[in-house]
């Protein structure tokens, strides 16, 4: 079976990982500092704070922000759970908004129906790496957090000649990313918080609580330097791993023409391609069997939207993407042949 996610790890990523434990620096330090530094110059950001993971990264960065009980955070309903665990696990109230159907992210538009006196924060996501503009969103009046889980490297605007765009993470009051063993940058685990310098203070402060004066409450949500070093050591290969992601779904994209189905639209600079989504005109349940019973695993981009869990009508473009969106391996491990059985399955399988 071809798996739907594959790290691309190297005997370099090997060594430098290899070389921490050596050291015996294996809790947060060095390399820590210089992931953080890295990171913040890769996308643009004052300053940036290492945390455990990209679901810990958003806590942080709301709490940054003041965010706690009695406030309310609006959320795109077609986006993973970590979004809602995030919000609730500051006492707040997450309130969900539906898909846009150009970008699979948060709709402006009904994100700006669903604001509310007690609005302390929008989360807008870049889905499945494609960055959007989040001047919209900003002119709406609360404070953006910026997800770049699935967009490390991705850039904004960068059409018109001689202009690079903005980068995925330097747009919104604060950014989050996150190290999963799949995302663009692996390190296992791991998340950043990018912004400020006193907002990511904030952060810095609540991933820690030893050794200090107050009781005040805070994590041990600390990024470790073998994790750290595997991170460094990804994010200088960052540019090759994009460009072998765009070649892949350029390469799908040729191959789909005329089929049943919306495939991403070359989008330039501003997609990275964490995930190839294709929307089908047939079942996904069959489909996603289909491409199974031919040596490929295919998922639904989003397990479930959020409106679904909670048991709320409504949300129609969201439901609507979960009922017709799939996945198919997009990754930088993709040998040549398996781009091939890939976008062979995929042709077939809509086809029928």
């Amino acid at each position: 079976m071809i798996p739907h996610s594959r790290p691309h790890v190297s005997e370099d990523d090997v060594e430098a990982v290899a070389g921490v434990v050596r050291r015996g620096q294996l809790a947060q330090g060095p390399e820590v500092e210089a992931f953080e530094r890295e990171v913040a110059e890769r996308v643009g950001a004052p300053a940036a704070a290492a945390v455990a993971s990209g679901t810990v990264a958003l806590e942080l960065a709301l709490r940054a922000l003041g965010v706690g009980p009695d406030a309310e955070v609006v959320v795109p309903s077609y986006a993973c759970d970590a979004l809602h665990h995030a919000v609730t696990r500051c006492g707040a109230q997450p309130v969900l908004a539906d898909a846009d159907p150009a970008t699979l992210t948060l709709s402006v538009e009904d994100a700006k129906r669903r604001l509310g006196p007690r609005t302390r924060a929008i989360i807008v996501p870049h889905a499945f790496g494609l960055a959007v503009d989040l001047a919209p969103f900003e002119h709406l009046g609360v404070p953006v957090i910026e997800d770049c889980a699935q967009a490390l490297g991705a850039r904004v605007g960068g059409r018109a000649a001689g202009s690079q765009g903005r980068a995925a993470g330097s747009q919104g009051r604060l950014a989050v990313c996150s190290f999963y063993a799949t995302k663009l940058v692996a390190a296992g685990e791991g998340g950043m918080v990018l912004g400020p310098v006193d907002l990511v203070a904030r952060v810095r402060d609540a991933r820690d609580y030893d050794e200090r004066e107050d009781l005040v409450p805070r994590s041990n949500a600390k990024l470790t330097d073998m994790q750290a070093a595997l991170g460094r050591s990804q994010l200088r290969r960052l540019d090759a791993f994009i460009a072998r992601r765009r070649a892949i779904a350029g390469e799908y994209r040729r191959r789909l023409a005329g089929a049943p189905c919306r495939a991403p639209a070359e989008a330039g600079a501003a997609h990275v391609y964490h995930r190839f989504v294709v929307q089908t005109e047939g079942s996904v349940p069959s489909a996603l069997k289909a491409m199974h019973d031919r040596g490929v695993t295919a998922r639904r981009p989003v397990f479930r939207p959020l409106h679904r869990a909670l048991g709320l009508p409504g949300y129609a473009e969201a439901e609507r993407l979960w009922s017709t969106c799939v996945s198919v391996p997009c990754y930088p491990a993709l040998t040549d042949d398996e781009v091939e059985t890939v976008a062979a399955a995929l042709v077939e399988v809509l086809a029928r």
